[in-house]
């Protein structure tokens, strides 16, 4: 069935744009989504009709109307899962690496959606069709923890505790080098690369904040064991993070940068470092409040079986 949700504009929200204004009101739409919204007819401002680009002003009544989700166009598909726990509100999966978490132009079958399709009978549809339950994501060669909502409620829960950085992750990650401190905070705002599509960068012209926290847990030779806490969720923030500090993620494809490998003088580990296919980052822990009793529950995801066995081998 179709909802009708209004929001009142505060003083800290005064000239944003009305497509970011919503996206930030915990929605979990896409940007391209709100402005077809927006498009149609079915957000108003003032019970007017305005555009996407509209400023909007203290005090501004901004109505949007959600339309009944259409029938789901991803398929369910009989993918093996590793639940780590589900009830009638939500499912929590340990991602496996190379699984794509929702379908894409590129991307129509394999993903954690078609395979939550098949497990669960129903999934929110409150992100639209090819996102059902979805209310965060991990990069596709990343594992590790991830929460899915199984009704609406439960998602426009989940969607307000990530809005609001009351959710904890925590990650591990292998990472080149060997950072001068035991820990440290990243503070570096992250937006898109001013020319190269597709990628993230701290030169950006449309800089977000960002706050990655992390900590060495081992030190291996030429490598070092980080574990992670990032206080934001930007797209693909603690990889550009970590890279700019020098200390890039290894087996990362687009921000690890092959000079790294180049300076290893031990042919043995320069070997194993080449072969690594994917970036060494793992979703380790996840804090949440259950969106039913708000009860605060903490899930681990095992370090996936690749990255335990690099780390073993860089030991070695």
């Amino acid at each position: 069935m179709e909802r009708s949700l209004a929001f009142q504009v505060s003083q800290e929200e005064m000239g944003r744009r009305l497509d970011r204004f919503l996206q930030q009101q915990g929605l979990s739409l896409s940007r391209s989504r709100i402005k077809q919204l927006i498009e149609a007819g079915l957000v108003l401002v003032n019970d007017r009709r305005v555009k996407a680009g509209t400023r909007v002003k203290p005090g501004d009544r901004v109505a949007c109307m959600l339309p009944a989700p259409r029938p789901l166009e991803a398929k369910p598909e009989e993918i093996p899962l590793d639940i780590l726990y589900e009830d009638s509100d939500i499912v929590v999966v340990n991602k496996a690496p190379g699984m794509v978490v929702h379908p894409a132009p590129r991307v129509f079958s394999g993903t954690l959606v078609n395979a939550l399709l098949f497990h669960c009978e129903d999934l929110s549809g409150i992100n639209g069709v090819l996102r059902p339950g979805i209310v965060h994501r991990l990069d596709r060669h990343t594992s590790g923890v991830i929460v899915a909502a199984k009704n609406d409620s439960a998602h426009e829960s989940l969607a307000r505790q990530f809005k609001g950085r009351l959710v904890e992750k925590r990650y591990l990650a292998v990472v080149c080098g060997h950072p001068s401190e035991q820990e440290g905070l990243i503070t570096a705002s992250l937006g898109r690369h001013p020319s190269k599509r597709g990628i993230f960068s701290i030169h950006t012209r449309k800089p977000r904040d960002a706050l990655t926290r992390w900590r060495v847990v081992e030190v291996l030779r030429y490598f070092t064991v980080l574990e992670i806490f990032p206080r934001t969720g930007r797209t693909h923030q603690i990889r550009v993070h970590l890279s700019s500090t020098g200390h890039p993620i290894l087996g990362d494809p687009v921000y690890c940068r092959k000079r790294y490998l180049r300076r290893i003088e031990d042919p043995e580990i320069r070997k194993i470092a080449e072969g690594v296919r994917r970036q060494a980052l793992h979703a380790s822990r996840l804090r949440i409040f259950h969106p039913r009793s708000g009860e605060p529950m903490e899930f681990h995801a095992p370090l996936a079986r690749d990255m335990e066995e690099l780390i073993e081998a860089l030991r070695g």
